[in-house]
């Protein structure tokens, strides 16, 4: 016996948490029933299991990709909006990928892709606390004051978010850079951070995932993960 939400993640539908809103939504049915309790036990195999319409079955094969994000796309597999996805630029990639976590429309850098819903799980659960890195650079110059601000935690919708490793890599006119490490991915979260402490983010980019760097990837571009890279992330997952 499975739980639902974990074989739809087996079965490279989404990350376990998304899964349980796909089943909340209506959008699951087990033997032709519709169901909606994310707890849900089936027999893989046994059970038959369609997501809009559609029978979902194990993934043969892990896919991990690594992508440089330009702006303008959107870190979804599809949008109501018809905007450009991240998916539009992995081509040839045989089965269903998705997005582990999100970047912003307005951001760029490093995103994965995987068909592994337990590897997307560990990787985007804030109990697991696997370090994003950022560069961001804001209008203006924050005081010492504001930055220690955000390194011990600033108030999004009424909770407080954690302290962040943050320093400044370089101002430039009326221009400072910061280099932040958080754990969490609330949405949007770094700009508004800044914003909480009035500042305007001027442009975001995310460039590492744990020990996983974007390097010299060029935007738009992207590759399949080496099988060294898969178990350092995978190790972070489990040791923390």
């Amino acid at each position: 016996m499975e739980r639902l939400q974990k074989y739809m993640a087996s079965c490279g539908v989404a990350s376990r948490r998304k899964c349980e809103e796909i089943i909340a939504e209506g959008r699951v049915k087990v033997n032709g029933v519709t169901v909606r309790e994310a707890g849900l036990k089936i027999q893989p195999g046994k059970d038959r299991v369609t997501v809009d319409g559609k029978e979902i079955i194990p993934a043969n094969k892990p896919v991990y990709i690594m992508l440089n994000k330009p702006v303008g796309y959107v870190s979804t597999v599809r949008d109501q909006f018809m905007r450009p996805t991240v998916l539009d630029l992995v081509r040839g990639v045989k089965g269903r990928i998705y997005p582990v976590g999100r970047l912003d429309y307005d951001s760029e850098g490093l995103i994965l892709l995987t068909n592994d819903g337990n590897f997307a799980y560990g990787l985007t659960h804030p109990r697991h606390k696997v370090d994003k890195t950022y560069m961001v650079v804001v209008q203006g110059r924050p005081d010492r004051i504001e930055i220690d601000r955000i390194r011990s935690g600033v108030e999004i919708d009424g909770r407080m978010t954690s302290p962040a490793d943050i320093r400044v890599e370089s101002i430039q006119g009326n221009k400072t850079t910061f280099r932040v490490v958080i754990h969490e991915g609330r949405n949007r979260q770094v700009r508004r951070m800044f914003e909480a402490i009035g500042y305007t983010v001027v442009s975001l980019k995310r460039t590492g995932i744990g020990k996983l760097q974007l390097g010299t990837l060029a935007p738009g571009k992207w590759r399949f993960l080496e099988d060294r890279e898969v178990k350092d992330l995978y190790k972070e997952i489990e040791d923390k």
